[in-house]
């Protein structure tokens, strides 16, 4: 009986000092992000231009249709590019599989909508927000981008940007918290999110796929 109780409160011990380093990592994490983006986050019709707007992926359903929430995002960068504040857009997310194509998903809604096909660049590796920011500078070659997204997410995004060598600027979408309950689980989850952004950070990693200098993004400026 001694025993039992003596490894019971081992687990509990260890137990709380497990949640304990956790909450002490989202709060470290949350902290690093919103200083990394303080002052870099906008409305559409303040933020500043750049040469590009950077759109990160979300859900897109089985018959190729975007998400509300990527469709939010991909409509604030129409509207970036139709006033001029860029003038290209980038947009970067997961292809990992054949049958589902992020990227290709949102080239074909902004060119439904009368964006021309030569101003839209396919990131078909942005797997993360990491990776999508680390491959609009190592692959495409960005230097100062717009990245859209929705605003639970913009302090995270924008903060890795520009860690990692883009000088970012942040829109996030609101208009979508409609959604009660996908916009809450996204919330919830973007507590952890944080801890991941700042080991990446930390680490220094790749992104999970890192290949030679692509020309799009500079074919789209060129084009415009």
């Amino acid at each position: 009986m001694v025993r039992i109780r003596a490894w019971f409160k081992r687990i509990v011990v260890a137990g709380a000092l497990c949640v304990a380093a956790a909450v002490l990592a989202m709060a470290a994490g949350d902290l690093w992000v919103r200083a990394g983006a303080s002052g870099h986050v906008y409305s559409a019709a303040d933020v500043p231009a750049a040469p590009v707007a950077l759109v990160l992926g979300s859900e897109v359903y089985p018959d190729g249709s975007p998400s509300p929430f990527l469709a939010a995002r991909l409509e604030i960068a129409r509207q970036l590019l139709v006033t001029g504040k860029v003038k290209a857009i980038l947009v970067s997310g997961d292809h990992m599989d054949w049958g589902y194509n992020e990227p290709g998903a949102m080239f074909r809604w902004l060119i439904d909508r009368g964006v021309p096909s030569q101003r839209v660049v396919l990131d078909h590796a942005g797997f993360d927000t990491y990776d999508s920011c680390a491959r609009a500078k190592k692959v495409f070659g960005v230097g100062e981008a717009i990245v859209v997204t929705q605003s639970y997410h913009i302090d995270r995004a924008v903060a890795l940007c520009r860690r990692l060598g883009v000088d970012a600027s942040g829109i996030g979408d609101d208009s979508v918290r409609i959604y009660a309950e996908p916009w809450r689980k996204c919330v919830i989850r973007e507590r952890g999110a944080v801890v991941k952004a700042l080991t990446d950070v930390v680490s220094g990693r790749d992104p999970v796929f890192l290949g030679p200098l692509e020309p799009g993004v500079g074919s789209a400026l060129a084009s415009g």
